[in-house]
C-alpha cells in the first residue's frame, strides 16, 4: 500500500499566537487584520522580521529583512516583540491534538510537523477529506489556521503546503509535479537557499523543472553533493520516513471530530470501536501493550473532559480496548451532545516484556488467546487486500 504523508504547517505561526494572545488579554486589534509584524525590540526598532501579516505583506514586507526596512515601507507598521515561551505552549498545544488524531507524527519545528497518514487513511473518504476535517479542526479548536500538504513522499508534501495560504490544502502527488511544480522558479525548492539559486542561475537554470532537466553531472560539478539532492528533490525523489518519537514516550491514541453532533450512546459507541480496531492495531504494528486507557470527549460546547483507568494487565486486544473505552464512556458523558471522541493508551509495555497475571486472568486466559488470534487474522487479512477487507457487522451501517 502506497504511503500518504501530509505536512502540516501553521500559517504565520508567530504572528497568530501572538495576535491570538493579545486578543485574550482584551486588544481590540487584531495583529492577523493589519500591518504589522513579530521581531526585534519594539523600543529601540531593531532586529529582523520574523513573521508578517497578510495585509504586511502587501507592502513587500518580507521575512528576514531588517525591521528598520519594514519600516521604511509601512511607517504605520505594528511591532510586535517575540515570546517564544507562548510560542512553544501553543506548539505544544497543536502536536498534542495532531497525536490524538494519528500518533505517528514527525516534528521537525515550533510550527510544523509531518504525519504518516497513511495507516489510518480507512477512517477517511479520501486524504484530502481528511487533511481538511484536520484543517479545521485545528481552526475551531485553537483559532490559528494551518496549511496541509499532501504526497508520498516528505518533500513534496512540504512544497504543496508552501502552495497557496492561508487555511489550505493541496496535493502534489508525483503525477502531479511536472504541472504544479516545474514551472516554479528554482528558489522556491525545498533547500535550494540563495547562494544556490545564483549557482543555477549563472547555469541558466530557472525553473524547478529546469533543474530536473538538468545532467547530474554538472549540478555536482557546480554545487557537490548539495547539487544531487536538490536534482532528487525537483524530480520528486526522497526515500526518507516520517520519523516519529519513541511510542513508549507519548502513547498511541486517536480521535475523530464528528460529521454532526452526537446525543446517542449506541452512535458513540459504534465510534469507540471504529477508535478501538485503530488503537489496537497500532499497538499491535509497534509490538507494544497499553498499561492505561484514557478516552476524551469534546462537547458541542467545546468542552473537553477525559476520564482514565489502568487495564489489569497490559494488552493490545481491541476487544478489551473497546469494552474499557466504552466503560469510561459511560462514567463520563453528561448527556451534552458531542463533537468528539478520542481514545489514547499509555504506560506502553514491549510485548516480549513479562507480565503478571491475576487469579481473574487466569480463567480467561483460553479466551484472551481467542480474540489476540482473531485481531492478528484481521490484521493480516488488512495489509494484504486493504483496510476495508473486513468489516465489523456494526459498523457497516455507519461506513
Amino acid at each position: 500500500m502506497e504511503q500518504i504523508i501530509f505536512h502540516i504547517d501553521v500559517n504565520s505561526a508567530y504572528l497568530s499566537w501572538s495576535a491570538l494572545s493579545l486578543l485574550e488579554e482584551g486588544s481590540d486589534t487584531d495583529l492577523r487584520e493589519v500591518p504589522s509584524i513579530i521581531g526585534g525590540d519594539m523600543e529601540k526598532r531593531h532586529g529582523v522580521v520574523l513573521a508578517k501579516s497578510v495585509p504586511a505583506k502587501k507592502y513587500g514586507i518580507v521575512t528576514g529583512e531588517p525591521i528598520v526596512n519594514a519600516l521604511r515601507k509601512c511607517p504605520t507598521l505594528i511591532l510586535q516583540s517575540p515570546d517564544h515561551q507562548l510560542y512553544h505552549r501553543k506548539s505544544q498545544a497543536l502536536m498534542d491534538y495532531l497525536s490524538h488524531i494519528c500518533p505517528d507524527i514527525e516534528q521537525v519545528s515550533v510550527d510544523e510537523c509531518f504525519m504518516d497518514f497513511t495507516p489510518i487513511r480507512h477512517l477517511y473518504p479520501s486524504p484530502e477529506a481528511a487533511a481538511a476535517a484536520i484543517k479545521d479542526g485545528v481552526k475551531n479548536t485553537f483559532g490559528f489556521t494551518v496549511n496541509i500538504g499532501i504526497s508520498t513522499q516528505k518533500v513534496l508534501a512540504k512544497m504543496a503546503s508552501d502552495f497557496q495560504k492561508p487555511d489550505r490544502v493541496h496535493t502534489l502527488y508525483p503525477r502531479e509535479i511536472r504541472q504544479k511544480m516545474w514551472p516554479l522558479p528554482v528558489s522556491s525548492l525545498y533547500m535550494c537557499g540563495k547562494s544556490s539559486v545564483q549557482v543555477l542561475h549563472n547555469l541558466e537554470i530557472r525553473t524547478i523543472g529546469d533543474l530536473a532537466r538538468t545532467d547530474k553531472q554538472i549540478l555536482s560539478a557546480h554545487l557537490k553533493s548539495h547539487g544531487i539532492t536538490l536534482w532528487e528533490y525537483a524530480n520528486g525523489i526522497d526515500a526518507s520516513k516520517v520519523n516519529p518519537l519513541p511510542q513508549e514516550a507519548k502513547g498511541i491514541g486517536n480521535s475523530t471530530t464528528l460529521s454532526k453532533d452526537v446525543t446517542d450512546r449506541e452512535e458513540a459507541f459504534k465510534t469507540l470501536l471504529e477508535l478501538a480496531e485503530s488503537v489496537g492495531s497500532r499497538l499491535r504494528k509497534a509490538g507494544q501493550l497499553a498499561g492505561s486507557l484514557t478516552v476524551e470527549i469534546k462537547y458541542n460546547t467545546f468542552r473537553s473532559v477525559s476520564h482514565q483507568t489502568t487495564l489489569p494487565s497490559g494488552s493490545n486486544a481491541t476487544g478489551l480496548l473497546y469494552e474499557t473505552a466504552c466503560r469510561l464512556f459511560n462514567e463520563l458523558w453528561d448527556g451534552t451532545p458531542i463533537r468528539l471522541l478520542g481514545i489514547r493508551s499509555a504506560k506502553l509495555i514491549d510485548c516480549s516484556a513479562p507480565t503478571q497475571l491475576s487469579l481473574f486472568d487466569i480463567g480467561t486466559a483460553p479466551v484472551n488467546e481467542k480474540l489476540a488470534a482473531l485481531d492478528k487474522t484481521l490484521d493480516q487479512i488488512r495489509q494484504k487486500y486493504g483496510d476495508n477487507a473486513v468489516i465489523r457487522g456494526s459498523l457497516l451501517t455507519k461506513k
